[in-house]
């Protein structure tokens, strides 16, 4: 059994195929050496490279690729239903405990690097630094703090406060406010910092709408990069795309019916996006298990394919494409779904299969900050030792990534993970759930039959 904290020894995996992440062809039958945390030496020079306490790892018949990186989690979040309890059902420090519980489930699943852009309270960077102490065993992580909103940001109404902290978020009124919450949130550590673009307002039906201004957005990003710190933007509609990108937001969550104007903005500023469809997804196909409103499951799938239509125009055009699940809430608990994006990529915007894997492994470099030689991301002589060995061949049916059985080892910073020993299981804390009497009023017509009502008519 892999001791995960014990010291850095050199691994052979030996006798799988290569799937490198860098988009080159699979390579049958090759080894890869770790030594220090780091890819020592891939092919004949692998095996050459090993000594007497390496320790070998046969993955004959098995494919050997990079570790995914989900670029948009809410680990913070607890898996709540919806934002009520999000926003007003929540301890910091039990939200904080259950955090730590929940990382092991992401690492488990494959995912050894996220991007959580940002969480309740500032757990997310304490997070991150409790995992990068070995406190935590958990994914690497590069985290945000507090969303910045409007007042009229984000999906839950008038649950927005009009000023200060809310919820995940901080509502920002006038350039200085903004600038000193960006300075603010560097200071307590942050690697990015993300604008909630587009809103819900209850008095307006529709989809969401955008609730910044481009001025307004320029300040953000020019704050943000003066002090080496990147930007990353929840759009779900064109107009938010477009400001975006011309403001010169790094990364786009979501583009939610982006048109052709978007596009050529995103192009044009060198602009990296992540659609995040799984939760979109998640609701289209199982929403009714879970009790979604039935008439809301057309609209998800509509937004997918709509959304996808255009996106597969950016993709050509050269556009960098993350893979991020929103993992976080209930509809996406942590550990369950995080490799359907690549799924998705595949069956809406046509995407191969190897262009999926590319999508979750090299380019998600950019999320962690750490491209180079030296980083993340891919299997390369020098990079970081972030390794899946997988019982099955990604390339032929990339959903076999979200089959935890066939993930045999998942090996970070050169040490392997424990996959074997069960997680104790979590129980809900009643306090953190809203419980509810009923999901819609008890009228008398719902409640008694058409027989019932003409007896009772006749009383």
């Amino acid at each position: 059994m892999p001791d995960p904290g014990g010291a850095m020894a050199s691994i052979l995996i030996h006798g799988g195929t290569v799937v490198d992440g860098t988009g080159a062809a699979a390579r049958p039958g090759e080894d890869v050496l770790l030594r220090d945390g780091r890819i020592a030496a891939l092919g004949a020079g692998a095996a050459a490279g090993a000594d007497v306490a390496t320790e070998r790892v046969d993955a004959t018949g098995k494919t050997v690729m990079p570790g995914i990186i989900d670029a948009h989690t809410h680990l913070t979040f607890g898996e709540p239903t919806g934002n009520d309890e999000l926003f007003h059902h929540r301890t910091e420090a039990y939200s904080s405990m259950l955090s730590a519980y929940n990382a092991r489930k992401v690492l488990r699943a494959g995912v050894t690097s996220v991007l959580d852009a940002d969480c309740l309270w500032n757990i997310g960077c304490e997070l991150r630094d409790a995992i990068e102490s070995g406190i935590v065993e958990g994914p690497r992580m590069r985290a945000g703090g507090q969303a910045l909103m409007t007042m009229l940001g984000g999906t839950a109404g008038r649950m927005i406060k009009d000023e200060g902290r809310t919820g995940y978020a901080t509502v920002v009124t006038g350039r200085d406010v903004m600038v000193n919450e960006i300075r603010r949130q560097i200071k307590y550590g942050v690697d990015w910092i993300k604008i909630m673009v587009t809103g819900l307002i209850p008095s307006m039906k529709g989809p969401e709408v955008k609730v910044w201004n481009i001025d307004e957005l320029r300040t953000v990003c020019d704050t943000a990069h003066e002090l080496n710190t990147k930007v990353v933007a929840h759009c779900r509609n064109s107009d938010s795309t477009r400001d975006a990108a011309r403001a010169g937001v790094d990364l786009i969550y979501h583009a939610s019916y982006l048109d052709d104007e978007a596009i050529e903005a995103v192009v044009e500023a060198g602009a990296s996006m992540c659609p995040t469809f799984t939760l979109l997804g998640n609701l289209a196909d199982y929403g009714e298990k879970i009790g979604t409103a039935p008439e809301l499951l057309d609209v998800f799938r509509a937004e997918i394919e709509v959304t996808a239509k255009q996106l597969t125009k950016a993709h050509a055009a050269g556009v960098r494409f993350l893979t991020g699940s929103e993992t976080g809430f209930a509809v996406t608990p942590i550990g369950e779904w995080h490799a359907r994006e690549l799924e998705m990529f595949v069956d809406y915007m046509g995407m191969t299969p190897m262009e999926a894997i590319v999508a979750a492994t090299r380019n998600g470099a950019f999320a962690m900050r750490m491209e180079g030689p030296d980083g993340v991301g891919t299997l390369e002589t020098g990079k970081v030792a972030d390794v899946l060995v997988v019982d099955g061949d990604p390339l032929r049916d990339v959903k076999v990534l979200q089959d935890k059985q066939r993930i045999v080892e998942v090996i970070k910073d050169g040490r392997r993970t424990d996959l074997v020993t069960p997680i104790p299981e979590h129980k809900q804390r009643a306090s953190d759930q809203v419980r509810f009497l009923a999901a819609c009023p008890l009228t008398r017509s719902l409640a008694l039959t058409e027989e019932d009502l003409e007896r009772l008519s006749h009383v």
